[in-house]
């Protein structure tokens, strides 16, 4: 069989399970039901605002996580890779760089440690769960040595712009000389979630590199028959998943207005299960960013519900992880069919 024929026989379908994504988006609005009663507050638009924020995060992360999910990887280090990308950005602040090229030296950085994964498993022939691992202690590491175990405080004003700015927020002065806030506004974090999802989908719906990712997910050697960069798109995917978990790293630390070596711990595994309940396989092949969006939400509904309802963070560690148990098995039964 000749490249050009295996190309003509396969079937490239950059779109999730639909049934799946329908089912995923049902649990989400039930979910919003559910907490609505529980909590009239749920339903309101700072409760809104605020369940936006706290999701940009792992949404950011989940859209990385997805693409290398789809070629059947897996990127256990974005956790770690996050912090060590707002050390970067915070100790070049402190060295006199701006706020704005110091935080692109940072997903740049992000970006670097998922060009190393993406190499090492390409290249070195190491499986992602241990390529990735590896990083994940190497990346802590460094963020850890870099600072001391220390926090890198006084970054000045213009460094929390990013995690704490609002569009179209709207502040009325009362007559007694207090501000009033009209509206709270629709915060960064929550627009540039929305901008990165829907350049991730429209690279993997609408470019060839989404086209590749897919074919590698799908069936390795016969993308690779079909005249593929197998090694390429997969470096691609890691590379891209680095670079996104060093903005989402750039946008939680400009939240706390501090760099914070120590954060971003069990963040992938937020990543992968908002991945995995969205409709994306373990086995490869099949994701969507917009699935993986609805799977952020749900676990940014859930923790928000949770916490409104009074539940400790311990038992909403336990409903989650039940939830992505859950998923996955649906995965699997999805597979077997």
């Amino acid at each position: 069989m000749t490249a050009k024929q295996v190309t003509s026989g396969m079937r490239f379908l950059p779109t999730g399970s639909a049934l799946h994504k329908l089912s995923a988006l049902l649990t989400l609005l039930l979910l919003i039901a559910a907490f609505s009663f529980t909590s009239p507050a749920f339903l309101s638009v700072n409760n809104g605002l605020t369940v936006l924020l706290q999701t940009s995060v792992i949404g950011i992360l989940a859209i990385g996580m997805t693409m290398v999910i789809i070629t059947g990887g897996i990127d256990l280090s974005v956790g770690s890779v996050l912090a060590l990308a707002g050390v970067v950005a915070g100790l070049v602040i402190k060295a006199g760089v701006p706020v704005a090229p110091a935080m692109a030296l940072g997903v740049l950085a992000g970006a670097a440690c998922g060009l190393v994964n993406g190499i090492v498993i390409s290249k070195m022939r190491i499986t992602p769960f241990v390529a990735t691992l590896g990083m994940m202690m190497i990346a802590r590491g460094v963020a850890l040595q870099l600072t001391g175990a220390a926090p890198i405080s006084r970054l000045g004003e213009a460094f929390g712009l990013l995690g704490n700015g609002t569009f179209f927020r709207i502040v009325e002065m009362q007559p007694n000389g207090f501000p009033k806030v009209i509206f709270p506004g629709i915060p960064y974090p929550a627009v540039l979630l929305v901008l990165t999802a829907l350049l991730g989908a429209y690279l993997l719906q609408k470019r060839q590199i989404g086209r590749h990712i897919f074919s590698v997910g799908s069936n390795e050697e016969a993308a690779r028959l079909s005249g593929v960069n197998v090694d390429r798109t997969k470096i691609w995917a890691y590379t891209a998943s680095g670079a996104l978990a060093g903005l989402a790293g750039m946008v939680l630390m400009s939240r706390l207005v501090t760099v914070q070596p120590n954060e971003g711990v069990m963040y992938e595994l937020d990543a992968i299960a908002a991945s995995v309940i969205g409709g994306a396989s373990l086995m490869g092949g099949v994701g969507s960013i917009s699935g993986s969006m609805i799977g952020a939400f749900i676990i940014g509904v859930l923790r928000n519900g949770l916490n409104m309802a009074g539940t400790s963070a311990f038992i909403q560690q336990i409903i989650i992880g039940i939830v992505v148990i859950g998923a996955v098995y649906i995965d699997q039964i999805r597979n077997r069919n």
